[in-house]
């Protein structure tokens, strides 16, 4: 009775998903369950990213149960020594709880919007530390910042992340479930001179990357996401160990292992294509949508509803 009342279940979520053609995300992407790899994406960095500079080590403390003294077990001559209770170790932290949450990420956003560390903190309009649910299961990383980022000091709201919206509401989530920041906090600009020009984007640079790293590590671990969607090759190369090209990463989830803070527990990780390389070669949406639908079969998301 039970497999049966499965099996109507996954025909009926086949069914659902194959369906979804009105949505302008899901009408282009085609759904497809294959989990091919597309030749010829984004190229590799021409050297890998550098780990977080020396002397940089940043720790998050997370709440423990830690036993005093007086709640230490006593001995007992007729059943033998008693055994000793130790407080969780690092593999265990517990996460933080909403209001804990909450407080950091301010916190830590009040210390982004301050920061000079790099270049990037000169010729900035608005920092971008990023937004969403403290709570959510999943979490979006792209690159950095670009025009319409920086004047709003929003992540994502550009045309780009109007794209990203559909692709979120595609999943059967909103943009107020998930978290969406960037690897760079501040916008990178092939002439930054002249901030008010449009088509001045870039992508940050190794360097910048690395003197950011603390900042999206720390947001990664206060929130702690069941799954992390790096958006491109930069997002993903900076945080999945020993990443080669685009191609080569997607279609597969990878353990998320951070240089400067220690994760309450484990978190996966998939790379995609980014929005505005979406919005350059529409073809790509289709194996987009392929990757998002990866993280829905594991959440149980049945994709948007008509």
């Amino acid at each position: 009775m039970a497999n049966d009342s499965l099996r109507r279940l996954a025909s009926d979520l086949k069914t659902f998903l194959a369906a979804q053609d009105e949505d302008e995300f899901i009408t282009a992407a085609a759904p497809s369950r294959a989990a091919a790899v597309v030749s010829g994406g984004e190229q590799p960095a021409s050297k890998p990213l550098p780990k977080m500079p020396e002397g940089e080590t940043l720790t998050v403390e997370f709440p423990r149960a830690v036993v005093s003294p007086r709640q230490t077990p006593q001995t007992s001559s007729a059943a033998g020594p008693a055994a000793i209770q130790q407080p969780p170790s690092a593999a265990t932290q517990l996460p933080m709880n909403t209001a804990q949450k909450t407080a950091e990420l301010a916190q830590l956003a009040e210390t982004i919007k301050t920061c000079t560390r790099c270049p990037l903190g000169a010729t900035r309009l608005n920092a971008v530390p990023g937004e969403g649910n403290v709570n959510a299961d999943v979490m979006f990383v792209g690159e950095g910042p670009g025009f319409d980022e920086d004047r709003q000091g929003r992540p994502f709201v550009g045309r780009a992340g109007q794209l990203l919206d559909k692709m979120i509401v595609a999943m059967g989530l909103t943009r107020e479930q998930v978290f969406i920041a960037n690897i760079a906090k501040c916008h990178p600009m092939t002439d930054p001179l002249h901030p008010e020009k449009h088509g001045n984007d870039r992508a940050p640079n190794a360097e910048e990357i690395a003197c950011c790293r603390k900042y999206i590590e720390k947001q990664i671990a206060v929130i702690c996401p069941k799954y992390v969607i790096a958006l491109g090759g930069v997002a993903a190369k900076a945080l999945i160990a020993d990443a080669k090209s685009l191609g080569a990463l997607r279609g597969k989830f990878y353990d998320l292992h951070l240089d400067s803070v220690s994760l309450p527990r484990p978190i996966k990780i998939l790379a995609t294509f980014h929005p505005a390389a979406l919005l350059r070669n529409p073809g790509w949406k289709k194996d987009a949508w392929t990757d998002l639908q990866m993280v829905m079969d594991q959440l149980g998301l049945k994709g948007a509803r008509k």
